[in-house]
Parts: structure tokens; sequence; C-alpha cells
């Protein structure tokens, strides 16, 4: 793999911390700014909402641009960003500060994934972008614990000290390393783009994505209740659980990007039936400690053995043109999943039938997903007029 996948991989690191890092710290930023728990949550809220908003805003205003030069620019906007949030005075600050570094997050990866692409053969295309989203698996693993303890140990301020020094990072190893002769800007224009967002197969690809990280997401937010109401761990093995879910995502990413090299609507379609057996199964493995474990590393690596698959495949459905905009809208449609899976299992909590049932409900949502995608499928050889391939 060329090494300027890795510093696309750099800049992936560092908007993974900044995405993730601030759920170890709300109560910090809740006592400095005088705000309650629930109101510093809405800044996980707001990032998310950012990434929605801004993936296809920045994609369409910087179409024209050389690619390179837009990767630097979000990285200078990502870069800016944190630096607010650490000279940030009051909450709404913080708040507008987050949402301008979230705008960075979609267009970055939406167009990473382009990139990604062009720098190799046709044949390691999901490769390359799974390569690039290590840097977001590596981020939970390694820099979400240590921006956790360095805020807790001086501060939350200091976290986003550091995270703008990893911005200063990425954009120069960005500047060195990613070749300018071969990312050149999509000859298209912004009538084109969004005629192929228009597009059934691209829409029933947001889809999937969307239904299938909802269910993900659905477990994911309240993994710390369930290992301590359900499992019986004490809250202080939390922690330690979640590398297991972190070595997990690592494995998965890279899995899912070698099969979808090979094969790709078998792996989209795979990785949802795993995803879906593993949070089915979820609930009665959560009873012993030890499978509960288990299954917290078997839950991050089918959750990510998704992401290279499903991108790709938008990808390929958006081929011809605005593919960096499709891109970016599937990158936005992974961060809805989040925020509506976050939200479908609050319901099930707060309304019933409960913390327990909260697996099982989510693997309804990458069964959807399985529906949609074969919709798709079936769309695609009434189009061709002849059976889908194994690569769509």
């Amino acid at each position: 793999m060329p090494l300027a996948l890795y510093a696309l991989a750099a800049g992936a690191f560092g908007i993974g911390v900044t995405e993730f890092v601030i759920m170890g710290l709300l109560l910090d930023v809740s006592k400095d700014l005088g705000v309650s728990i629930s109101a510093a949550g809405q800044l996980i809220s707001g990032y998310a909402l950012g990434v929605v908003v801004g993936a296809p805003l920045l994609t369409i205003a910087t179409g024209s641009w050389p690619r390179k030069t837009v990767l630097l620019a979000l990285m200078a906007i990502f870069t800016l960003g944190n630096l607010a949030c650490a000279l940030a005075p009051d909450y709404w600050t913080l708040m507008g500060a987050r949402v301008i570094t979230a705008f960075a997050h979609g267009t970055f990866f939406g167009v990473g994934s382009v990139v990604a692409t062009g720098l190799v053969a046709p044949n390691k295309k999901a490769s390359a972008i799974a390569l690039m989203f290590t840097g977001l698996t590596i981020a939970n693993i390694l820099g979400v614990p240590f921006g956790t303890w360095l805020g807790q140990a001086f501060g939350w301020r200091a976290t986003f000290w550091a995270v703008t020094a990893v911005g200063l990072a990425a954009f120069a190893i960005i500047l060195l390393l990613v070749p300018r002769s071969q990312v050149a800007p999509e000859k298209s224009n912004l009538r084109a783009d969004l005629a192929v967002l228009a597009r059934a197969p691209v829409l029933l690809g947001f889809a999937t994505t969307v239904l299938g990280y909802a269910g993900v997401f659905a477990v994911f937010t309240y993994i710390a209740p369930l290992l301590t109401e359900i499992g019986g761990f004490p809250e202080a093995a939390v922690s330690p659980i979640l590398l297991v879910f972190g070595g997990g995502l690592i494995a998965g990413n890279l899995l899912g990007g070698k099969f979808a090299d090979r094969w790709l609507v078998p792996s989209v379609l795979g990785s949802l039936v795993v995803l879906a057996l593993v949070l089915g199964t979820m609930t009665f493995a959560l009873h012993s400690q030890t499978m509960a474990v288990i299954y917290v590393g078997l839950l991050g690596a089918a959750a990510f053995a998704t992401v290279a698959p499903l991108q790709m495949w938008v990808l390929e459905k958006a081929e011809g043109a605005g593919q960096s905009l499709a891109s970016s809208f599937n990158i936005a449609a992974f961060n809805l999943g989040n925020a509506a899976g976050a939200w479908l299992g609050g319901v099930v909590i707060a309304h019933g039938p409960g913390l327990g049932a909260v697996s099982w409900v989510a693997a309804l949502l990458p069964l959807s997903a399985l529906a949609v995608a074969a919709l798709a499928l079936r769309l695609d050889r009434q189009t061709l007029g002849e059976p889908a391939t194994a690569r769509s």
C-alpha cells in the first residue's frame, strides 16, 4: 500500500479522537463550564449534526478543487476547530467549535475514500478504504483512552490542545505524502452530481448504511450499563473490556476490506448477516462474563467489517460522476445511523422492553438493511436485464 494511504489514516486518527474522546470527559466539561451532564452530552449530538450537514455542503463547495487541496483545507478546519475548543470560554462557544470541527469529518472521509481508491490497483480499492479507516479504529483503542486520561489529569482543555497538535502533524504528513497528480478533481458539475444522488441504487445504498450502523450504536451507546447491570462487571472493568472492542474494530475493518476486494456484494450481505447474528445472540452471551467479553470483541469486528464494503458499494453505484459527493453522503449516513441507533436504544430502555432487550431489538436493524440491499440488487437486475454478479 502506498505511503499516501498512511497519511490519510493519520488524518482519520485525529478525527476519530476528536469525535469520541468527549464521551470520557463529559463530567469534567460539565463541572468546568457549569452545565448539566445532559447538556454536556449534547456536544456529542452537535458533532453528529455537524457531520451530517457539513459533509454535503463542504463537498459541494470544494468540488472543483484538487483533492489534495481539499484534504489540506479540511485538516486546517479540523485543527482550528480543536484549537477553538481548547480556548472556548463557555458552553456555547465550545458547541460551535465542535460543530465547525465536525464539518471536516464527513468530507474528509468521503473525499479520502475516493482518493484512497485512486491510489491503488482496482482489486485493492476496498482494502485501501479499510486502511484509511484503520486510523479511526486505532483512535478508539489508543487515542481516546489516552485523551481521556490526559483530560482527567490536566483538564479537558489539555486533550483538545493535544488533538490540535495531532491535526498539525496530519496536515504536514498529507502535504508531504499525498501526490497531487493522482488526486485531480472530478470533471463533473453540481447538477450531474445531484442526479447521481437521486439514483435509486445510490439512495438504497445510503439507507443500507443508516440501518446497518444504527444497529451497532443501539448497543454500543449503552455498552457500559449492559456490562455492569446485566453482565455483572464492576465499573472499573468496562475500559479494559472496551480494548477488546477496539481490537475487534481493527480486525473486522481489515477483513471487511480484504473480502470486499474479491466479493463486494457477498461482503455487504454477509457482513450484515454476521452483525445481525452477533447482536441477536448477544442478549444471551451477556449472562456469562467470559462470553460477554468475547461478544464485545465480536461486536467490534462485525461493526467495522461492514464499513469498507458499504462505502465501496456506494462508490460503485455512483461511478461516473459525483463520487466524492456520494461518498461524503454515505459518511453522513453512518453518523445518522449512529444517532438513530442511540435514540432507539434509549427508547427501548426507557419505555420497554428494557435494557436486556436492546441487543435483540438492535438486530432487527441490520436485517432491515439486508432487505434494502436485496431491493437494490433486484433493481440492478432489472436495469441490466441480467442477474447481478458477485460485483455490482
